[in-house]
């Protein structure tokens, strides 16, 4: 059946001929995309205009017109119906009636609808006062009754459209502003708005207002395909949920892919953000363009008074380029800034003498020259280098590869430019690797970009740290390539260390750099996560991180790219007590590359502090506490704003069963987050018989302040005389919040760090993050008869990725298949 047949059939039947027209439409599988909005579109004008025709006998001066998405035929399956009844003020009360019987059919189907009556009058008045109602009205479409009258009407919202648009696109422009500021970039966020995020549905109609006004323009290079995509998952998304939404919810993700024919998710979500990014990208430039062309207008009365003052004799005066001054407007001045680059209205350019198909290099240097002078990069340079810009040979020039360099150290005005570079494939053709990880989500909260943003954003941060590295140009070329490996199967580290040796032998490196390259590459998360899950204190820990890192040169530039990279991560991923423990872990390891044995943890000897408290603790035959606040500067901060590193709890116990479980329970309890624990057997001094067990622990409040030290003594004395139920504790209190809808997290994961330590046997536990999961963990490692040395917690985001040190009874690594037994039962626990 064809869609107006459809139509037809709709107009015949009535209401119940439209909505039985209507689910034909949106069920069958013939049609979907930009053929079933404009059926859809065209199937709710024929029932609309028989509604019309019947309500309107012998009624003049009356129209009915679609307004908004409806009035460009973008009706999506829940999309509302934006409807004006337009008349011409003659009869009030037979246009009130005629309304009644227009509304109320459309709500009695369940439909959205946004509606008015107004004279042409009454709706230009209304434009004026509200933005959103003038832009509605600029696609303002006739459906029937007084067609002269709509035509009117829009003619004259247009006309006042492009006599107001001085005054109105700057106040279009802040609203588009406030809106990304509230609801983020489409083209990074794991659950996005498609309507209301920058980058979205809102961005692109601002775009074609824009062009209404004619005094922009949006580049149109992919941009109707852009907005169609963005429909096209708009269109899915309402019938997978069968809701009026714009949120591409995670849930969802799976279901909308599905209908849309697409692989999976991340497939979905990558077509999204590259939409969303061609849509940013057009927004950026035509606004751009909006203000410069605002500030010509208003600079040219004040010179076309300066010209009259001056007289005939200047204005016949001759130009520098052979025009008169009142003949022809004069050129714009052009400063340069590199070989074959200017600047010029404050954006970059290409020379007028630069040949882009002589100079391979033009594009880098043009790239570089931007960045470093903080300029946008003229969208039309970026155009004709990608049109006539020869590729380069490998391996790169040194100019080139010096260019490159000079664009990454560039700090923020990087992103801008490759953004630019970006949006005309010369990115990729530089760097064909690039292609992989380019809008490539990341299914992880901590991460705010998606991979290739985040690979840009951690060479932005790394170009603050180039003074504290001697080769500052290999920090930035690892910074850019440390994640290449994601869009690879597997260890992206692995994979990642394979493409960055290709990548940086092909733009020029010798083979000294290239192996540095990929040293930092595969081991760029080594620092952070031996600093975060290992126990520094044991030698073997110090010696694996200098037989990876192998020179003292190559641990500086990973110092600082591991910073670099946990920074442009997220504000989950880097804290001061991170920043603390890798710099300790870096100081151990310089030393050990220095020449220096890494320190045995036995015969570190206990502080005047720790002995004071063990000895305590022997004789009342109880629990003794400290708590010592800390507070450091965090990287990049000065001294004058400190950042809390929270305190430092140390307990003291006489050595019995169940402390660690007691201790992170009353912890839990208290709403206190562990971020490093250690513990060990302090023996008495010489005289004195036994031993105390010491924990010294990093704990932070959750919120609020922190307990006094007698309330956290007085409930462990309790937890570990059995008095204080604290598995009761936890589920009470969990029990009292209720449970939020989301992601159900993955299962968790328990396993054995073979051969990370001689003196201990290391059990790694990945899992969601919840109250009481220490002392979970610590109760099933009790039961499992193993004893904890250390424990060494990390969060990442909703991720606890927490490493135990354990030993047997007599002090010992377990053996293999016992650790095993040991793992699989935790395991176990934590997933019942």
């Amino acid at each position: 059946m064809t869609s107006t047949d459809v139509t037809k059939e709709a107009e015949d039947s009535g209401p119940g001929g439209y909505a039985a027209a209507r689910l034909r439409l949106l069920t069958e599988g013939t049609r979907s995309g930009p053929p079933r909005r404009t059926a859809l579109a065209e199937l709710t004008d024929g029932w609309l205009a028989g509604l019309f025709d019947a309500g309107a006998a012998g009624l003049k001066g009356v129209a009915l017109v679609a307004v908004g998405g409806y009035g460009r035929g973008e009706l999506s399956p829940r999309s509302d119906l934006d409807l004006l009844l337009l008349h011409d003020g003659g009869d009030p009360r037979a246009v009130a009636a005629l309304a009644d019987r227009l509304w109320y059919p459309v709500w009695d189907l369940g439909l959205a609808l946004d509606h008015s009556v107004r004279t042409p009058a009454e709706a230009r008045r209304t434009a004026g006062e509200d933005l959103k109602v003038q832009l509605g009205l600029l696609d303002a479409r006739h459906l029937a009754g007084d067609l002269e009258l709509a035509a009117r009407l829009r003619a004259a919202v247009l006309a006042d459209w492009r006599e107001q648009a001085p005054e109105r696109l700057p106040e279009l422009r802040e609203l588009c502003a406030e809106r990304a500021a509230r609801q983020g970039e489409l083209q990074f966020l794991l659950e996005p708005d498609l309507k209301e995020a920058r980058g979205g549905l809102r961005d692109a109609t601002a775009l074609r207002a824009v062009a209404a006004s004619w005094l922009a323009d949006a580049p149109r290079e992919g941009l109707a395909d852009a907005r169609r995509r963005l429909l096209d998952v708009r269109d899915a998304l309402h019938l997978a949920t069968g809701r009026a939404t714009d949120r591409l919810a995670l849930q969802e993700q799976d279901q909308v892919a599905a209908e849309l024919g697409l692989l999976d998710a991340d497939t979905l979500l990558r077509q999204v953000y590259e939409a969303a990014r061609v849509i940013a990208y057009a927004s950026d430039v035509t606004w751009r363009e909006v203000g410069r062309v605002l500030r010509s207008r208003a600079v040219r009365p004040r010179l076309r008074t300066l010209a009259r003052e001056r007289g005939d004799f200047l204005r016949r005066a001759v130009t520098g380029d052979g025009r008169a001054l009142s003949g022809g407007k004069p050129a714009a001045e052009r400063s340069p800034l590199a070989e074959g680059v200017v600047e010029q209205d404050g954006e970059v350019v290409l020379a007028r003498a630069a040949r882009p198909e002589r100079d391979p290099v033009l594009a880098l240097r043009v790239a570089a020259a931007a960045a470093q002078a903080g300029l946008p990069l003229s969208p039309h340079a970026v155009r004709r280098l990608a049109a006539t810009a020869r590729p380069l040979p490998a391996p790169w020039p040194a100019e080139a590869r010096e260019q490159l360099v000079t664009l990454l150290g560039s700090g923020r005005p990087t992103v801008e430019v490759w953004e630019a570079l970006e949006a005309e494939g010369l990115i990729t053709r530089l760097l064909p690797d690039w292609e992989r990880v380019r809008c490539r989500p990341q299914r992880n909260a901590v991460h705010v970009w998606t991979v290739d943003r985040h690979l840009i954003e951690t060479a932005v941060r790394a170009a603050a740290f180039t003074r504290r590295v001697s080769r500052p140009d290999l920090l930035l070329v690892a910074a850019l390539l440390h994640d290449i490996g994601k869009g690879w199967p597997g260890d992206h580290s692995v994979a990642g260390e394979i493409i960055a040796r290709d990548v940086a032998a092909r733009i020029g490196f010798d083979h000294a750099d290239v192996a540095v390259v990929a040293t930092l590459v595969r081991h760029h998360l080594l620092l952070v996560e031996t600093a975060t899950r290992r126990d520094l204190d044991d030698p073997d820990t110090v010696r694996s991180v200098a037989e990876a890192v192998g020179t003292q040169g190559t641990l500086e530039l990973l110092h600082a790219l591991t910073e670099a990279d946990a920074l442009a991560t997220g504000p989950a991923a880097w804290s001061s007590w991170r920043a603390l423990l890798v710099a300790d872990l870096v100081a151990r390891v310089s030393a050990v590359l220095s020449g220096d044995a890494p320190a045995d943890p036995e015969d570190a000897a206990p502080t005047a502090e720790q002995e004071r408290l063990a000895i305590e603790a022997f004789r009342t035959g109880g629990p003794v506490l400290a708590l010592r606040a800390q507070a450091e500067p965090a990287a990049g901060e000065t001294a004058g704003e400190p950042e809390p590193l929270g305190v430092e709890l140390l307990i003291a116990v006489p050595e019995q069963p169940g402390v660690l479980p007691a201790v992170a329970g009353v912890l839990a309890v208290h709403r206190l987050t562990v971020r490093t624990a250690e513990l060990r057997s302090l023996p008495l001094p010489d005289g004195v018989d036994g031993s105390v067990l010491l924990l010294d622990w990093r704990v932070a409040a959750e919120y609020g302040s922190l307990p006094q030290a007698a309330r956290l003594r007085a409930d462990l004395v309790r937890a570990l005389d059995g008095t204080l139920d604290i598995a009761a504790r936890l589920a009470e209190r969990d029990a009292a919040y209720p449970r939020r809808r989301g992601v159900v997290a993955p299962p968790p994961r328990v396993t054995v760090a073979s051969a990370a330590s001689r003196l201990a046997t290391v059990i790694e536990v990945r899992a969601q993050d919840a109250p009481g999961l220490l002392f979970r963990i610590g109760r099933a490692l009790e039961g499992a008869g193993v004893r904890v040395r250390s424990a060494h917690v990390s969060t990442l985001g909703a991720n606890a990725v927490d490493a135990f040190y354990v030993t047997g009874a007599e002090g010992a690594p377990l053996p293999g298949k016992e650790a095993a037994s040991v793992a699989r039962s935790l395991e176990e626990t934590l997933r019942a």
